[in-house]
């Protein structure tokens, strides 16, 4: 069991850093070509930072651990609304702009709905057991290639002229590198995650989907959670609710709806209403907040860090 524990915290630590390393290195080998650097933070970092939950769900699928791809999923976007943008609020109400409010938010609520709506099999199609299957995670795919489109519009929208002569951090051969070793990392470590953390599952009583939902949603979405409240503390809110945003989008789309279309269809043991609930009423949450006052003040954040723990509290009471 503990060295199950140290292997699980190993796992961590490579998911981590290997996104660390994989985003230094994209980002640099873009700058090598010349893209511009708001596409960069639009893409590559977004997909850097939601790296580690990918490989996750990846590994996880492969294995046959349905409950864990879906606990790494709803826990991760629970998690970054609830949890990592109350806290933010709480450093420092969070100014949100219109475009965010208009489009963005919208976007990720929509989203949301359409993943509560595909695992709803039962309740809404008369059949006999929930599932997510390839052709779900192709239609949940194509949404994702509706926001693809939006960003690289946005991101032409608004050129920035500088980028194309900024020099770049590494030379191509060295940021390569870097991109290799960052995917490595992640590969090896979201290894070590999904099998240490089923072991412990197993070893304790704990069902997959609460580890999912607690231990591992909260480890792969630490990337998120160091960034939005550096980005806090230096006041540039607008985008900690951007990646957080982005990586739920990302999460739901890419994390869930790829892993599905190669593999196969999702039927899941364990999960409750109340998990799918959640994901959707976070969603709502964010945009009532912002929608009249185009920000989230301090109360709000704290009304969002209650909610989260009374929702933790139930799954974990429940069990």
């Amino acid at each position: 069991m503990i060295w199950n524990i140290l292997l699980l915290i190993l796992g961590f630590v490579l998911l981590i850093k290997g996104a660390d390393v994989f985003v230094e290195g994209a980002s640099s080998t873009a700058q090598n070509f010349r893209v511009s650097k708001m596409l960069i933070g639009l893409t590559i970092v977004a997909f850097g930072t939601s790296a580690p939950e990918l490989a996750v769900s990846i590994s996880a699928l492969a294995s046959g651990s349905t409950d864990m791809v879906l606990g790494n999923v709803i826990g991760s976007c629970i998690l970054n609304i609830l949890l990592i943008l109350g806290i933010v609020a709480v450093i420092r109400p969070i100014k949100i702009t219109d475009n965010t409010v208009k489009k963005e938010l919208p976007l990720c609520m929509l989203i949301s709905t359409l993943l509560a709506v595909l695992f709803l099999d039962i309740s809404l199609g008369g059949g006999t057991v929930n599932q997510i299957t390839r052709s779900d995670g192709i239609v949940v795919l194509l949404f994702f290639m509706v926001f693809l489109y939006y960003l690289i519009t946005l991101a032409r929208q608004k050129k920035e002229k500088k980028s194309a002569a900024e020099k770049p951090k590494y030379k191509l051969g060295k940021s390569l590198v870097f991109v290799l070793l960052g995917m490595a990392g992640i590969v090896v470590g979201s290894e070590l995650v999904v099998n240490n953390a089923s072991s412990i599952a197993t070893a304790i009583g704990m069902s997959e989907r609460l580890i999912a939902l607690t231990i591992i949603a909260f480890g792969t979405s630490l990337p998120e959670l160091v960034t939005s409240v550096v980005a806090a503390q230096r006041g540039e809110t607008d985008l900690a609710v951007g990646n957080v945003i982005g990586s739920n989008i990302f999460n739901i789309c890419i994390v869930l709806g790829l892993p599905v279309a190669i593999f196969g269809t999702v039927t899941p043991a364990s999960f409750q209403m109340l998990d799918i609930v959640m994901l959707v009423a976070s969603a709502v949450l964010l945009f009532i907040f912002s929608v009249s006052t185009r920000r989230i003040n301090r109360t709000e954040g704290v009304m969002m860090l209650a909610l989260f723990a009374a929702y933790y509290g139930v799954i974990l009471a429940v069990g």
